[in-house]
């Protein structure tokens, strides 16, 4: 039997986990994506990495014991081990959209809502699409409801209820910007709002661009407010990936660390 766990991630910057061809080639560095919702994801072996150098960093040996053994060469058996603990991906529950007036709402669907309340063990019902949280402002209308305006459309809430359920413990997100959308919507609104970011390479003496390399580069990421989850089984507990009495911690995920991406506050919930 395994003891379960989960993980939640809050983007503190924009979260890049995905391509990484060479700037050199002139390129678009997209995210790793679901393949039904179509909307940004965090592979278990992104996450198993991170965690297992941060512990590697803290005490040296002890990620060989909880995250398994590297290979070995020479040895018959490759020198492998089985992990202790186990990582799924993480999913997105809600990220920030610009919308008019609010100026930013937090948005999610059934489907990724789903897969939150699987893993965290919630009771509530799932929310029907295009239910706000009770509060939300928006442009009124005549018939009744109300208007939220994006930079590409615009969709009427139809319910409004308490979203306090579906706020993941641990994260700085607010309950009167909620909005759950239809699966088929999620797609288009997540698109909208990626952040992306065009670099070029420039001429080591001046501020010119390098035509000789070209080196035109592109990247998207997870918008900074992003909120994923990601369960986790343990094959023993005592498990301390942050040190003693410690359940959250600031870690780094993806690349491009170095100009101000993947800063992550992480948190995890259940037995571990």
């Amino acid at each position: 039997m395994y003891s379960k766990a989960y993980g939640i991630i809050e983007a503190l910057a924009p979260l890049h986990v995905g391509a990484t061809a060479g700037e050199e080639t002139g390129n678009l560095n997209l995210i790793f994506r679901d393949q039904f919702t179509q909307t940004g994801i965090i592979p278990g072996s992104s996450i198993r990495g991170r965690f297992r150098a941060d512990m590697r960093d803290r005490e040296a040996g002890e990620e060989q014991r909880w995250y398994g053994h590297e290979s070995v060469d020479g040895r018959p058996d490759g020198g492998t081990t089985e992990a202790l603990v186990k990582f799924e991906y993480a999913s997105l529950v809600w990220f920030p959209v610009f919308c008019p007036g609010q100026p930013v709402v937090w948005v999610s669907c059934p489907f990724l809502l789903k897969r939150f309340k699987r893993i965290a063990g919630i009771t509530a019902d799932t929310p029907a699409p295009y239910t706000a949280q009770s509060g939300l402002q928006g442009r009124q209308i005549e018939t009744g409801g109300k208007i939220l305006f994006f930079n590409l459309g615009f969709l009427k809430i139809e319910h409004n209820q308490n979203l306090s359920d579906w706020i993941p413990k641990g994260t700085s997100l607010e309950g009167n910007k909620l909005v759950v959308v239809d699966d088929n919507d999620i797609a288009m609104l997540h698109d909208m709002a990626l952040y992306r970011q065009s670099r070029v390479k420039l001429l080591d003496e001046m501020k010119k661009v390098d035509t000789e390399k070209g080196a035109f580069f592109n990247t998207e990421a997870l918008p900074e407010g992003s909120i994923l989850v990601f369960p986790i089984a343990l094959k023993e507990t005592g498990w301390k990936p942050f040190g003693e009495a410690e359940n959250s911690a600031d870690l780094y995920f993806g690349g491009l660390e170095s100009i101000g991406f993947g800063h992550c506050r992480v948190s995890l919930q259940g037995d571990y």
